[in-house]
């Protein structure tokens, strides 16, 4: 076998109720929720009983994410299982750098919450969303994008994917657009415009923000949304680059094939990101591990 990549999924992966089986099912997954319940009162009602709309205000989709992926990770790792390498999509990049170590989980939790304020706080300046264009190649989506003042070609998923944000003012035009050129739209389970200059004052905030952070050298190589590349000495100003920058994931995961990965084990609700790795790249292996019966069937597949 060759290496094993754990990958982490962004805001739209969330529903309600994720988690509560690792939390009820193992004591690793309630040590590690616990603390964050004890940072932010209310977080666990929340992931485990709001409703979808609740669910998908940034400042609760970030937190709860972070909270269930870096729970499921600390479960996994308790089982023995070892990644070789790591990466996230969008906030997901941040449970990534938790995974390997360059903060703790609870100082990453902070970390996702003084984001997921900021981003809060810089969509809440612009009406703004994200829409998925389906069936069209990245150059033609972005000559679309270019028409229209205020719409940005921000997450490249995988081929004939590329997902936009978008003024809501424009975003009807952009699916017409798409349409007349054979491609097909949907809209994302976000509330602001994400990767884009929209979340500029999100990234400058953010930099200060992480000042206050210590950050280790991480213990398995990461891979960049910014850069579709392996991380640089310089986290923060990666990770506060990353939210106003698109996300380079087809190029991340062609990479991280180049360089002997052939699983890819994502850690998180839903499975967004392992199906966008199949179109990438059909010759590598894919899992889940949403649910705690996931775990044990990733155990007996993988044989460790």
């Amino acid at each position: 076998m060759g290496k094993i990549a754990f990958i982490f999924p962004g805001q739209g992966a969330q529903y309600p109720g994720m988690g509560r089986d690792f939390y009820e099912s193992f004591e690793k997954a309630r040590i590690v929720m616990d603390s964050y319940e004890k940072e932010s009162p209310g977080l666990l009602d929340m992931i485990f009983s709001a409703n979808a709309e609740t669910l998908m205000e940034t400042d609760n989709t970030q937190k709860a994410l972070y909270a269930v992926e870096s729970a499921i990770d600390a479960v996994l790792k308790s089982g023995g299982l070892k990644a070789d390498a790591a990466a996230g999509f969008s906030l997901g990049e941040l449970a990534a750098l938790a995974s390997a170590g360059a903060y703790s989980y609870l100082d990453g939790f902070r970390i996702v919450s003084a984001r997921a304020d900021l981003m809060k706080k810089a969509a809440e300046k612009t009406k703004a969303g994200m829409l998925a264009v389906l069936k069209l190649d990245d150059e033609t989506v972005e000559e679309i994008a270019s028409r229209f003042p205020g719409v940005y070609p921000v997450n490249y998923n995988a081929p004939g994917q590329v997902v936009i944000s978008s003024l809501e003012e424009r975003i009807s035009d952009v699916e017409k657009e798409v349409k007349e050129n054979g491609g097909r739209t949907m809209r994302l389970s976000v509330s602001g415009g994400f990767h884009s200059p929209f979340m500029d004052s999100a990234a400058e905030g953010f930099s200060e923000a992480l000042e206050g952070f210590s950050f280790s050298e991480p213990s398995i190589p990461i891979w960049a949304n910014l850069t579709g590349e392996l991380y640089s000495r310089d986290i923060k100003g990666t990770l506060s680059q990353q939210i106003n920058s698109p996300v380079r994931w087809s190029k991340t995961i062609m990479g991280m094939a180049g360089s002997g990965i052939d699983t890819f084990i994502e850690i998180g609700p839903g499975t967004t990101l392992s199906n966008l790795i199949k179109r990438i790249d059909k010759n590598v292996r894919t899992f889940s591990v949403s649910k705690a019966e996931d775990a044990a069937a990733l155990k007996e597949a993988i044989g460790c």
